[in-house]
């Protein structure tokens, strides 16, 4: 009798614990945690925008009260997927002009932009997206085509990694252009004295500086609908690579008042002015806002031969690319970040702009740890050079190989190659890596850069053992760097980047195990659902 009542009263004294309250529980799922032990779990509970704790449903469930409870049915959950390199700005201001993605031809380019035009009557067309290198005929265009079809209104259109462009004669003349026009840090083509419309790099700001500035209302519609498009595809976190100081303040302000929800980390456009700036106002940091790095450029791209060689390019006689920055101001800027808590984060990809940068990061650093200062794509590096990443963050975007496996041997040859796109020797070195897409300029889907960086191969699955493989990264390696090391990249892997009690609730819900399934079929998972703060976005 006495065991009965002392059952009941056991009974009694846990059927009346008070469980905590919490506004979700997420129940029956299959979590990676991407905690240090990649952990997996079933369960957490959120409150108040955080993760509160992790478990099985069983012990969540006996824990915790919520308001809402998540059935997951046993689809998989990851956390928020992380930009680790974009232009989430840019993409939506892409969208208000012509699109020129994946052209085949330049013929199919020009017919877009009198399609657009029919349709928007704009004063100044500006579009972006034709790259040659996919078309049968590969050199750079020239600007008759459009000189012929529109010599009143001035056109520029971008190449795909925006370091090259296209102008008409209308352009050109408003620019106030010449063949006498002086330039640096880049190319203005000619042909037989004339000027063919193609600008290469920083003489692209000559045509630039003459196109309309889009009004507060379009780039308001431009972030929502950047953010749109991301969430849609599981990001929680985009690392903007070089805003301006009032996009920047036009963000906060959106955040602020909710009308923008995604979290960003704001590279700052490097100049003087910018760094003066922000070196007297400090690191900026709200729950949604990270502006504590500026965005520099050493050197162009792979694509249009703009990127620095030590040697020259294997398809175009003595053409080395070319610094778009002086190696002076590179230098200056260096040391006066260096006296701040700020990171410099430098686009370099050719292995001459590589080696420049990084011997500058460590005469200008001087030994001083977990400044977590950042190389920018390092798609080709000297095979000897490589040690240099060993206080350095390697920040790549695995879709940048597998768009430039076709034609990069022809750039740069066999032997450069051993050091190209060599995303496991980055990280065997520095012991992280974040990765990117670095959009618009590949497609925005994280889901992307997981089967490049996994796969190493195209949606066509070529190549068929795919490419360079000693260079592929392992699935959870893949992860971490689209999660954790993302975060780490930004000092935030203390709030967010895992499924972590005292971690922001930023998760996704995939209706396939990206960690298992076929890799084949990792670019066709769908995003069930996303979550930022524990607000479900889509």
């Amino acid at each position: 009798m006495k065991k009965i009542i002392v059952l009941l009263l056991l009974i009694t004294g846990i059927s009346c614990t008070k469980k905590e309250k919490a506004d979700t529980i997420v129940i029956n799922a299959n979590i990676y945690t991407v905690n240090d032990a990649f952990d997996k779990a079933e369960a957490f509970a959120i409150k108040d925008g955080k993760i509160v704790a992790v478990g099985t449903s069983q012990e969540i469930q006996a824990k915790y009260a919520g308001t809402f409870i998540n059935d997951a049915k046993g689809k998989t959950i990851v956390p928020g997927f992380i930009d680790a390199h974009c232009h989430f700005f840019g993409l939506g201001l892409d969208k208000q002009k012509v699109d020129l993605t994946d052209t085949k031809s330049f013929e199919e380019v020009v017919q877009r932009i009198v399609d657009f035009q029919k349709e928007n009557n704009a004063t100044y067309i500006t579009g972006r997206g034709w790259d040659q290198n996919d078309w049968e005929v590969k050199e750079f265009p020239t600007k008759d085509k459009l000189d012929e079809l529109f010599p009143t209104t001035p056109i520029a259109i971008t190449r795909i990694d925006g370091h090259a462009l296209l102008a008409n004669q209308a352009a050109i003349d408003l620019a106030g252009i010449t063949v006498k026009t002086p330039f640096s840090g880049g190319e203005i083509l000619q042909k037989r004295g004339k000027l063919t419309g193609i600008f290469i790099d920083t003489p692209m700001e000559l045509i630039e500086a003459k196109i309309p500035a889009p009004s507060k209302k379009d780039n308001i519609e431009a972030l929502k609908d950047a953010e749109k498009i991301c969430f849609d595809l599981g990001l929680t976190t985009v690392d903007d690579a070089g805003l301006s100081i009032e996009t920047i303040e036009l963000i906060d302000s959106l955040q602020q008042a909710g009308a923008l929800k995604i979290r960003i980390y704001a590279m700052v456009s490097a100049s003087d002015e910018n760094i003066d700036y922000y070196a007297k106002k400090g690191i900026f940091k709200t729950d949604r806002l990270n502006v504590r790095s500026f965005k520099v450029y050493s050197d162009g791209a792979l694509g249009s031969r703009g990127a620095a060689m030590k040697k020259p390019y294997s398809d175009q006689h003595n053409h080395f690319g070319a610094l778009v920055t002086p190696l002076d101001k590179l230098k200056e800027f260096a040391e006066k970040i260096a006296a701040t808590d700020f990171q410099m984060n430098t686009h370099a990809i050719g292995d001459s702009a590589n080696y420049v940068m990084l011997k500058t990061y460590k005469e200008v650093l001087k030994g001083k740890k977990d400044s977590r200062w950042r190389i920018e794509h390092a798609q080709i590096v000297d095979v000897a050079d490589f040690n240099y990443f060993e206080n350095i963050l390697p920040s790549v975007q695995p879709t940048h190989a597998t768009s430039d496996m076709y034609w990069a041997q022809d750039r740069v040859g066999e032997e450069r190659m051993k050091g190209a796109y060599a995303y496991k020797v980055l990280l065997n070195t520095y012991g992280k890596i974040a990765l990117g897409t670095d959009f618009p300029v590949e497609k925005v889907s994280p889901l992307l850069t997981f089967y490049a960086s996994v796969a190493r191969k195209d949606l066509n699955n070529f190549p068929e053992n795919g490419f360079q493989m000693e260079n592929a990264l392992t699935r959870e390696e893949t992860l971490k760097g689209m999660t954790i090391w993302a975060a780490y990249s930004n000092f935030e892997e203390k709030e967010k980047g895992s499924i972590e009690a005292g971690k922001m609730a930023d998760f996704i819900v995939l209706n396939k195990n990206i960690m298992e399934i076929e890799a084949d079929k990792i670019p066709y998972i769908n995003i069930d659902e996303t979550y930022v703060g524990g607000v479900k976005v889509k």
